[in-house]
């Protein structure tokens, strides 16, 4: 069945600029046109619906956009709502939730959250919601608290390592860019297409290094300091737990010596 604009947004219940908005993210691909006349059919009328449902639900629009690109191909509108609802499936907490999930005011939430700690992945997609990551995460962060870490000084901390870790992401993806995607030719959508392909395959590679170099630096340098104050005999005690944690690495007999 063919819709004109005017239809489209009565039936979807979305407005001119959203279903716009929507279009230039390729959550539903252009309409046809006859003369000056945009028309619509059933199949966009689908996807916005479960664009809004997702939407509705929490799920961000760039996740709907890649369940819908990797699902282009299904033979039924089914098929693509069973894959747009298992992801929908997945538990997603509002900030007040989270806060009650955790045991902590909701207002030390809204404190990290104004510190730039806790990211919206789309801000065109409202509110901050948070992940079972994000709440496993949170949970194990509330630990450091419970070891005696002043949470004012914790966050200060927290906020340095974050601005160092935005600088090198930025100066990472801007060598992506020049250097991996450089000699790349083709069209437009194939050569994001390859871009997208190289960084999936590398994201999990560079998290992987990042986070045992920043391991490997932690223990380091509680190793030196154990080391300048003459605790020696915590100083054992801490390269005997390590060897426990980290069997295949010899760390206190490398750089805490240098």
């Amino acid at each position: 069945m063919e819709y004109s604009l005017e239809d489209i947004v009565r039936l979807s219940g979305l407005s001119v600029d959203t279903i716009r908005y929507y279009q230039t993210l390729r959550l539903i691909p252009p309409p046809a046109h006859k003369g000056r006349k945009a028309v619509y059919d059933d199949g966009h009328l689908d996807r916005l619906r479960l664009v809004r449902r997702a939407s509705e639900q929490g799920l961000p629009l760039r996740v709907t956009r890649d369940l819908l690109s990797k699902h282009e191909r299904l033979e039924s509108n089914r098929e693509l709502l069973t894959a747009v609802q298992k992801q929908l499936a997945a538990p997603c907490y509002t900030s007040a939730e989270m806060a009650k999930l955790l045991g902590v005011p909701e207002r030390l939430l809204r404190l990290v959250e104004s510190r730039g700690l806790a990211d919206i992945l789309d801000e065109q997609n409202g509110p901050l919601r948070y992940s079972e990551d994000d709440l496993r995460i949170a949970r194990e962060a509330l630990k450091l608290l419970n070891c005696g870490f002043p949470l004012s000084k914790l966050l200060t901390l927290a906020i340095k390592h974050d601005q160092a870790m935005r600088k090198t992401a930025a100066a990472a993806i801007s060598l992506f860019h020049k250097q991996v995607r450089k000699e790349r030719s083709g069209g437009k959508r194939e050569e994001a297409e390859r871009a997208a392909k190289v960084f999936q395959e590398i994201f999990p590679i560079v998290t992987s290094l990042v986070g045992h170099h920043f391991q490997r630096v932690l223990v380091s340098e509680a190793l030196k300091q154990l080391k300048r104050g003459g605790e020696e005999e915590t100083l054992a005690v801490a390269r005997r737990s390590i060897g426990e944690v980290w069997a295949s690495l010899r760390i206190g007999q490398t750089s805490p010596d240098s």
